[in-house]
């Protein structure tokens, strides 16, 4: 469980994005190169472990916020980005390109600023990269069926894992000259660099 006061004792600090007269120079992400882990330490303090999370219902992956909240403000990083990937196949794309409607339903909105989910996400997601967990996960045993699934975007990606996890030999056709759909050609590339 995280600090049971830290919404009242630590205010809201949302990552800064780097400067507009910088960002006009080039493409590179918005929020490239900011030290994320000890403000993202404190903000995952900040989350109440609500009896009833809405932050839940505000994320269209039922991500398991207020637990990889937990391990985050704890600088457990490997048990948080298990938990995070036990509902998210992406979490390096979503922690940058969802919304985060997850923040409008937090419970503090009540009356105050809600826990910077997003960038606890971004930060679960890159620290799992950066410290080597995120790694193949072929499946125990194979299931004998063959699988085509149409379209390498997200969707189609995230479908051929978990079909992939349970046994099935998956085969994505694209479309297109290369692989990733909306993730290739619908992001700009300060938004997420390629």
């Amino acid at each position: 469980m995280t600090d049971p006061f830290g919404f009242l004792r630590i205010p809201r600090e949302a990552v800064p994005a780097r400067p507009v007269e910088q960002r006009l120079g080039d493409w590179h992400e918005v929020y490239a190169g900011q030290a994320l882990l000890p403000l993202v330490s404190r903000q995952a303090d900040r989350c109440m472990d609500c009896g009833i999370p809405f932050c839940h219902t505000g994320c269209p992956l039922g991500n398991l916020i207020p637990e990889w909240n937990a391990y985050a403000a704890r600088g457990d990083w490997q048990a948080a980005y298990e938990r995070l990937h036990a509902t998210n196949n992406f979490p390096e794309v979503t922690g940058r390109l969802c919304p985060a409607p997850c923040e409008d339903a937090c419970v503090l909105t009540i009356n105050a600023d809600p826990v910077t989910i997003k960038n606890v996400e971004q930060a679960i997601a890159d620290e799992g990269r950066r410290r080597g967990y995120m790694t193949p996960r072929p499946p125990d045993r194979h299931s004998g069926k063959t699988v085509a699934v149409i379209g390498s975007g997200p969707a189609g990606l995230a479908a051929a894992q978990q079909l992939t996890r349970a046994g099935h030999r998956v085969t994505v056709h694209e479309r297109a000259d290369r692989i990733g759909g909306l993730l290739r050609y619908g992001i700009p590339e300060f938004k997420m660099e390629k």
